[in-house]
């Protein structure tokens, strides 16, 4: 099976790609490093010639709702024509656990994307997911200095490369709308993760949990962005992830 992969050199992308690979399929990475701009649309119809299945895992840093908001509708209206023009018979988007609950401003650029996928001329799969494991490494490594501030969040971390493998595996069958929410195995505060990922892996820093002073901050705080009913769970838990991770982070 041909299929692209849009956002194929981000984090959760470049994971992809390799699942996909190692699957036998054959891979279009759609990034602006590959010449393809999904913002512009230019080097799409090129790079969807003869896809079966496009995978969406393309993403803006912001939390700006207006550029969020704009973000995802050029590049989803951008892909979704492109599609359509090329005989794509398959997209499949990632999307975030609970946005639909915490009105936040990135959120709601996610919102505008899955509507916009739902209801577009290319049959689709619609997955979400809850935060990944690479979450905590992040929000320890955002700011340079002594101390990280983390928002009060209750959440189900999911290993990014079991997103990856649920994503493939999507791909690989018919397009089924939005499917069972995808989260990890234990819930937990995000506090305790990154205090974890400090302690274990570094860089050592003094974690404050602080509480978003906004309805979308309490929605967090109380479990607005853990799953709502059953569905897939990943097997890997958080803590032996991380002495995986830090065990590759010492070899390299």
């Amino acid at each position: 099976m041909r299929i692209s992969v849009a956002g194929g050199t981000g984090s959760v992308g470049k994971l992809v790609v390799e699942r996909a690979r190692a699957a036998g399929h054959d891979v279009v990475v759609i990034s602006r490093s590959h010449g393809i701009d999904l913002t512009t649309g230019v080097g799409l119809d090129d790079a969807l010639r003869d896809v079966s299945t496009m995978i969406d895992v393309s993403n803006i840093q912001t939390v700006s709702r207006s550029a969020s908001v704009r973000f995802f509708e050029t590049t989803t209206r951008n892909l979704l024509e492109a599609e359509h023009r090329c005989g794509v018979k398959h997209h499949v988007l990632l999307s975030i656990v609970g946005i639909d609950r915490v009105n936040w401003g990135y959120y709601q650029g996610k919102r505008r994307q899955e509507e916009l996928v739902l209801a577009g001329p290319v049959p689709a799969t619609l997955l979400r997911a809850t935060q990944f494991f690479e979450f905590a490494v992040q929000s320890l490594t955002l700011f340079p200095g002594p101390l990280a501030v983390v928002p009060r969040m209750r959440t189900q971390p999911v290993a990014a490369e079991e997103v990856a493998a649920e994503l493939v595996r999507l791909a690989e069958g018919p397009a089924a709308g939005r499917v069972p929410e995808l989260a990890g195995p234990q819930v937990m505060m995000m506090s305790s993760a990154v205090r974890k990922v400090a302690r274990v892996r570094g860089p050592r820093k003094f974690v404050l949990s602080v509480p978003w002073p906004s309805a979308a901050g309490r929605s967090m705080a109380n479990g607005g962005l853990l799953p709502r009913g059953p569905g897939p769970r990943g097997t890997l838990p958080f803590d032996q992830w991380l002495a995986k991770t830090a065990k590759t982070d010492v070899a390299r």
